[in-house]
């Protein structure tokens, strides 16, 4: 059997989702997983109830399962290590995207698409960091569901510097897209000190700390 038809088994008889396997040179095996995710309730989010993340325990149990089953089918690796997803979490799948519409996110594209923001960036970029929205489809229609994300190439201000009330917004640009035109697709690892990620955009949603459980 596959390394990711046994990693996709064992996350997922656990209860857990499969966000990501990396191998690297020196042998180490990383498994990230998360908790499944279901849209909140209006009640809940009108009580500000917090969104779950995973535990060290978590980490724990699948990397007790996971070394028995990669034993048993003959795996190689030399460390194995399970952690939840950090700041930069890739977004796979559609539902990934549609919990984390409002946040900032990176994405590659696989080939050039500036016509497609009207002309405005270069025709040879590929890579775009904005904020992640859902295009609403016309009614009755059918096929991929659409993505957009809206950024401003204004220069970020310095910590500390006010900004003139004054200076006119710099304008904002759109590029949408479906996922089949991806290459890859991350929230953007941006933090502060206040906290563990800067909540720039509403609905920035949080993300727990990567913590790796080694073997």
């Amino acid at each position: 059997m596959a390394l990711q038809q046994i990693v996709e088994q064992i996350v997922a008889g656990l209860g857990y989702d499969l966000v990501e396997i990396e191998r690297s040179v020196g042998g180490t095996l990383r498994v990230t997983i998360d908790l499944p995710w279901t849209a909140p309730t209006s009640e809940a989010e009108a009580a500000g109830v917090p969104e779950p993340f995973v535990t060290v325990e978590d980490c724990e149990k699948v990397t007790r399962q996971l070394q028995f089953a990669l034993e048993v089918d003959g795996v190689e690796y030399k460390r194995l290590e399970v952690s939840s997803p950090g700041i930069d979490r890739p977004l796979r799948n559609e539902q990934d995207f549609g919990r984390f519409v409002g946040s900032v996110i990176d994405l590659t594209l696989k080939a050039p698409m500036g016509a497609a923001a009207g002309g405005q960036v270069s025709a040879t970029r590929k890579k775009f960091r904005g904020t992640l929205e859902r295009v609403e489809r016309a009614e009755g229609a059918t096929g991929a569901q659409s993505w957009q994300i809206v950024w401003s190439d204004a220069p970020q201000a310095k910590p500390g510097q006010k900004v003139s009330k004054k200076r006119a917004p710099a304008p904002l640009h759109a590029l949408g897209f479906v996922l089949d035109e991806l290459r890859d697709a991350r929230l953007a690892p941006i933090v502060d000190f206040k906290g563990r990620k800067a909540k720039t955009q509403p609905g920035f949603s949080d993300i727990d700390d990567g913590t790796q459980v080694p073997d």
